[in-house]
């Protein structure tokens, strides 16, 4: 292994090849925490709607996740890339604004956020149906409003029974931005081939690029993994009976 091919300036000359995935790391990571939170609170209306008694509402965020679970990832982001500019005008005239990377970022953001929206309302989903009947019944018997209900009693709870699959979610979220590559964004991915291409120099860029998912995916896995032990409920998921 030539470590040495890191302090070497990259194709463009101006700097280093481990500042270029440096450089890359830093839109993973921004790519990563602003589609997660498009998918957290969207998943989150969209898990809720999905328990109501509404029949609309239900049938519409079905719909929603069968949509977006169903198409691959890649066929998303060139949908959201070429297609949604070309079909919708206001889409373009702000498209047109933009430079190619802040194109290309806002792009992946909106996709991931969404695609991951449809996996984060299964579980939020889940977590609601997982209660006994009785909490959703003893709001409505103190007089509170079904928003209200859900807001201070069933919510609070599905969080916490959710936890685990949510750090499955994050960490698939942070490896998906891996696919962002394929509309430009200079991603980690993207600079780690670059590195490959014009060096030849495979094994230790790979290498890096993996040491570096595995650091971050594990952190978000250990900072969930607190997370979910602050607020474990007893004779829970996660909790102590």
């Amino acid at each position: 292994m030539d470590l040495g091919i890191f302090l070497e300036l990259n194709a463009d000359g101006d700097r280093t090849w481990w500042q270029s995935l440096a450089g890359g790391l830093g839109w993973t990571l921004s790519t990563a925490v602003l589609a997660g939170l498009i998918a957290f609170f969207l998943g989150s209306v969209l898990g809720v709607v999905r328990t109501t008694r509404r029949k609309w509402l239900v049938r519409l965020g079905n719909a929603y996740v069968e949509l977006f679970r169903n198409i691959p990832l890649i066929v998303q982001f060139f949908v959201w890339y070429f297609v949604v500019p070309g079909l919708i005008p206001a889409v373009k005239r702000w498209v047109i604004t933009l430079d190619p990377t802040e194109h290309q970022f806002a792009t992946a953001v909106v996709c991931l956020g969404l695609f991951t929206a449809a996996r984060v309302s299964e579980q939020v989903r889940s977590g609601i149906q997982s209660l006994p009947g009785g909490q959703r019944s003893a709001g409505y018997a103190l007089g509170l409003t079904e928003w209200q209900t859900y807001r201070h009693v069933l919510l609070p709870m599905a969080y916490r029974i959710v936890i685990p699959p949510l750090t499955s979610e994050a960490m698939n979220l942070i490896k998906n931005t891996a696919v962002a590559y394929s509309i430009g964004l200079a991603e980690l991915f993207f600079r780690t081939r670059e590195m490959g291409e014009m060096t030849f120099r495979y094994f230790e860029a790979f290498a890096a690029a993996t040491l570096a998912y595995v650091a971050i995916a594990m952190a978000a896995n250990r900072v969930m993994a607190w997370v979910e032990r602050r607020v474990a409920v007893p004779g829970y998921i996660g909790g102590r009976k």
